[in-house]
């Protein structure tokens, strides 16, 4: 990464490496509530720039950043100067702690000798939208009002035109010898005179403040021991993972500190964000679906992402912000264009499948966590998203949910795939709206199906058992039907896979994509086709050698760079993990487990980004996408579902029972998964591989259910009408009881 970012909660810092902000590059800046707060934070010594030696980002939640004093340039060549290049260290440590910013400078003299020199600060606050400060909205914007002293420190303030009024505090520890305004902001200096050896410490604070609400500021160390034990505690609340493949073990530590520092709260609890820099506010499928590969670590996180989206649920018709009753929003943002109403996301509802995820996240959530009261507490939001997908596939008579855009400024495509030429028909031409995705029609039918399922598990405890009994009926009919119905409409027997969309006029969008490999975790597809999709996900066309394109190679759309048209996501492969090895697919399982773990040695800090470009493993090594989110919370959480993968993890609620096929990457013959919680109870799980034959031992378990291991299928024999059968319905000597 060219940046340096660090965020809690709802405020984040973006830098360059020496962390700086220019106010020029990249949207560099102290943001919250979707306005930038401090564009400019410039230090200096002598009036120039020091240099960077050392930026580290493998710690999200604080920045340790070491510079040094450049050479002085007179008439362009260097010169003996009263301070020699290289000679004071500059030590940058910052973090984030209950809504305030704090940065220590310290200032090291390495002269054999005292050394005079001044030292500044530069900052200023534009106070700009996140929309103008990406380039994507000019609307109307309000004015700053001024700077002025407040006791030790500075206030830089702001009025909107949503009429709020904004103000970042600049705090220090250390009184300045002097400060003032400049042209755009204040500069704050210090004259230093240090010994030989001697070091100085100044301590800053910077807090973004709304209207009234001024955070408090806590004493520096006691901030940071705070800081520090609440990821202690995320850690130790956690699932732990240890295997002999220490790539992988990285990866998994790095996702879930990568999930930690994007977590939220909003008031209904924690639930992550969808990525650094640009998406760090509520997202509707991100955060779902993040929550959803979450489960095996740590489940109490998609408590708080289901609580946070029934509260923004959808209550009626706005086409300004594409809401519909009982439809699950989009994205939330709080900005100054927000308020003012200048764009929709207040929040904005354009989005086809958040809704179905909701109800599926409700109900995996259940049942790895045995929460009877929120799934009663649910119910409500429930039915009202049931009745916004039934609504919306009846609309002029398709059959199938459906998108099309109602605000002006809204999205053009509504899947995961949003950006305008994502949905492309082989010939080039873009699909008309409405537009059915296919990995929606099995998102839906997962949705009704399981809670089916769920509801005749539990109705005792949530109700009138009759009542529920009945709804569950008439959802398994739906679903039913709607299989029926998605079979004739997407499936191209000249292709053996499915469609990408239905577009208007209900033609096959034929281009070949990774959407359809979401189909093999919902239950949607007949037992012979899913080793057609399996089959093709880890073809030569859409497998690059290190993940599943998004778009497979040949098609006309195809392009290596695009965002949505040719790379590599691995979120998008996560999903189609968790199908394939639910279904015993574990050939195709470990060749996309093994082509992620290879990239991810490419990365920075082990860290899977939002995406990377489709180039074949020819290049050597990933090719990076040039402005993917890092960190990301769908591709941080993209190892943990390795653990249900290598797990081969299937939980049957109405037996009790947890259902294991292991099956480890190249590389590892030993994996342990210890704290996982399941029920009321906890599972530990020991899993060796010796000469080709796996081992499981069972250390603990509280959780009340019987654990079982399944007989290994081939690819071949997975996905096949006997096998399928099978896997419902084992014998005892195929099933061992552990």
């Amino acid at each position: 990464m060219e940046y340096r970012v660090i965020k809690e909660n709802d405020l984040f810092l973006l830098t360059d490496r020496g962390g700086d902000i220019t106010g020029q590059e990249y949207g560099h800046g102290l943001y919250t509530k979707d306005t930038r707060f401090l564009s400019k934070l410039t230090l200096k010594i002598n009036g120039l720039r020091p240099v960077v030696l050392a930026s580290g980002a493998d710690q999200n939640y604080i920045s340790q950043i070491v510079l040094t004093n450049p050479a002085v340039e007179v008439s362009g060549e260097a010169a003996e100067a009263a301070l020699p290049r290289e000679t004071v260290e500059l030590k940058r440590v910052r973090f984030i702690y209950q809504g305030v910013l704090y940065e220590s400078v310290t200032i090291a003299n390495y002269n054999p000798a005292p050394a005079s020199f001044r030292v500044s600060l530069e900052l200023d606050a534009d106070f700009k939208d996140m929309f103008a400060v990406r380039g994507f909205i000019t609307g109307e914007l309000g004015r700053k009002t001024g700077i002025e002293p407040i006791g030790d420190g500075l206030k830089m303030s702001y009025l909107g035109v949503d009429h709020v009024s904004r103000n970042l505090r600049i705090e220090w520890s250390v009184p300045p010898d002097n400060w003032e305004k400049s042209q755009d902001g204040a500069v704050v200096c210090y004259d230093m005179e240090l010994g030989a050896g001697e070091s100085r410490t100044l301590d800053f604070y910077l807090t973004p403040v709304i209207g009234s609400e001024q955070p408090a500021r806590y004493p520096h160390d006691e901030a940071i021991a705070e800081l520090r034990q609440s990821y202690r505690e995320w850690e130790e609340q956690s699932t732990a993972i240890d295997s002999d493949l220490p790539l992988f073990n990285r990866l998994v530590h790095r996702g879930m500190q990568d999930i930690r520092i994007l977590l939220t709260d909003l008031g209904c609890g924690p639930f992550p964000t969808a990525g650094l820099p640009w998406y760090a506010v509520p997202f509707g499928r991100d955060s779902l679906i993040a929550a959803l590969q979450l489960l095996p670590m740590q489940p109490e996180i998609a408590k708080g992402t289901i609580l946070t989206m029934a509260r923004y649920q959808g209550t009626k018709n706005d086409p300004w912000r594409d809401e519909q009753p009982g439809k699950i929003m989009h994205e939330l943002r709080s900005g100054e264009l927000a308020n003012s109403g200048q764009i929709p996301f207040t929040p904005y509802y354009g989005t086809i499948d958040a809704t179905p995820l909701f109800v599926i996240l409700i109900e995996e959530y259940v049942r790895w966590t045995d929460d009877i009261e929120l799934l009663r507490e649910m119910l409500p939001s429930i039915a009202r998203a049931l009745e916004w997908m039934d609504a919306c596939s009846a609309d002029e008579g398709r059959g199938f949910v459906a998108y099309s855009q109602e605000s002006s400024k809204g999205l053009v495509n509504q899947g995961w795939k949003d950006s305008d030429n994502a949905i492309v028909h082989r010939d080039g031409q873009l699909a008309n709206a409405p537009i059915s995705l296919v990995e929606v029609q099995g998102y839906v039918y997962q949705a009704k199906s399981k809670l089916a399922s769920l509801l005749t598990t539990v109705a005792d405890q949530i109700g009138d058992r009759r009542e529920l009994t009945e709804w569950a009926a008439r959802l398994e009919a739906e679903a039913a039907a709607l299989r029926e119905r998605f079979e004739a409409a997407f499936w191209m027997e000249s292709e053996q896979y499915y469609a990408l969309a239905l577009d208007r006029e209900q033609r096959q969008v034929a281009t070949i994509t990774s959407n359809p490999g979401h189909l093999l975790m919902t239950g949607i597809l007949p037992a012979g086709r899913m080793a057609a999709v399996s089959s093709m996900l880890v073809s030569r066309q859409l497998f690059n050698g290190y993940g599943v394109r998004t778009m497979a190679e040949g098609e006309t759309a195809y392009n290596p760079m695009s965002y949505h048209n040719g790379s590599v996501w691995p979120h998008d492969n996560a999903l189609c993990l968790i199908g394939l090895s639910q279904n015993g697919f574990q050939e195709a399982t470990h060749k996309i487990m093994d082509g992620l773990l290879a990239a991810a040695e490419h990365f920075e800090n082990d860290r899977l980004p939002e995406l990377f470009c489709g180039y074949s493993t020819d290049y050597g090594m990933p090719v990076s996408y040039p402005v993917a989110c890092s960190p990301q919370a769908w591709a941080a959480a993209t190892p943990l579902v390795f653990i249900q993968a290598i797990l081969g993890l299937r939980l049957d609620y109405a037996a009790r029972e947890v259902r294991l096929r292991p099956s480890l990457p190249t590389g590892m013959q030993e994996f342990s998964v210890r704290r996982m919680r399941l029920g009321s109870g906890y599972l530990q799980v020991r899993i060796t591989r010796r000469h080709g034959e796996y081992n499981i031992e069972i250390a603990h378990n509280t959780s009340g259910w019987t654990v079982r291991k399944e007989s290994a299928l081939s690819d071949s024999q997975a996905g096949t009408p006997s096998a399928s059968s099978d896997r419902e319905s084992r014998s005892e000597n195929d099933l061992i009881i552990l």
